[in-house]
């Protein structure tokens, strides 16, 4: 119990007073950053393959925020869906909006209906497929930094 209450002091104080949210490893400084646009437009050139991105969070877990979508710009329809390696860390559930930067491993995936319903229900955006199932491109990420 001591130590949730001190890691929630920490993510308050952080989001609070910090101008970078970071979570996970740090990303290199001079890491090259893919175009979140191209990873998104060929998935498949980037599968498995670890990568930094950029682009701004427009949607998040607002429960716990265990997951978020980031597109390359604010008024972009495509997204690409986030998760945490090995959940170590997640974001805070107020990160939308925020500017992102992750480096991680790129996957295309199929969500079930099931799935697709439980993550609309924490405010994700996505467009389904016919039979309610979601195909999407996911990126498992090491580190996030976050901006307002």
């Amino acid at each position: 119990m001591k130590r949730i209450v001190i890691a929630l002091l920490l993510l308050v104080a952080t989001t609070a007073f910090g101008d970078v949210v970071k979570r996970g490893a740090a990303i290199a400084g001079d890491a090259k950053v893919i175009s979140l646009a191209d990873v998104l437009a060929k998935p498949d050139t980037f599968k498995d393959k670890t990568v930094v991105v950029e682009g701004v969070v427009s949607a998040n877990c607002t429960e716990m925020g265990c997951w978020m979508q980031i597109a390359p710009a604010a008024d972009a329809k495509q997204t690409m869906h986030v998760t945490f390696k090995d959940f170590a860390f997640f974001v805070p559930t107020t990160s939308k909006g925020m500017k992102a930067r992750a480096e991680g491993v790129v996957s295309v995936e199929t969500l079930s209906k099931e799935e697709a319903d439980h993550m609309a229900g924490e405010g994700a955006k996505f467009q389904r497929n016919a039979d309610g199932t979601v195909t999407q491109v996911s990126f498992v990420a090491t580190g996030v930094e976050l901006t307002k």
